[in-house]
């Protein structure tokens, strides 16, 4: 049990628990503007006031088989705005916010190695740092 109570106190774990809550809570957000206001204007140019309820009939007439593609429409628009929101306020500001915190990592130099104790030291080196043989000639 130590070991589970380990993990689920993690800073991940629990970052990952808010960030789920909050992302379901903001879906639902998102879901609501969509049925209010979206879908509306798009029935109204369709034709139809509720674009969810749009359907395409398939079968016979005794035994229908609704294809509800007005209501599948409805969920990729709400996909598409939520992931636009969190590219443009997560993944935009959290990338330029992590390119002005990074290091260039030191350029490295060539190097070879020392005849007499096979060190590696700069190859613009005369002396060896380690073992202090001349290595000029």
């Amino acid at each position: 049990m130590k070991g589970f109570r380990t993990f689920l106190l993690r800073g991940n774990v629990v970052d990952l628990a808010v960030g789920i809550v909050i992302g379901a809570a903001f879906t639902a957000v998102v879901t609501a503007f969509v049925a209010a206001f979206l879908t509306p204007l798009v029935g109204a140019v369709t034709g139809k006031s509720d674009l969810a309820a749009r359907a395409y009939n398939l079968g016979t007439k005794a035994h229908p088989v609704p294809l509800k593609w007005g209501a599948f429409l409805s969920a990729v628009i709400t996909f598409v705005i939520v992931a636009a929101v969190v590219y443009f306020l997560v993944v935009l500001p959290v990338n330029k916010l992590m390119a002005r915190f990074k290091t260039e990592p030191e350029p490295k130099l060539p190097t070879k190695i020392c005849s007499y104790c096979l060190s590696s030291i700069p190859e613009a080196a005369q002396k060896c740092a380690y073992c202090t043989a001349d290595l000029a000639a």
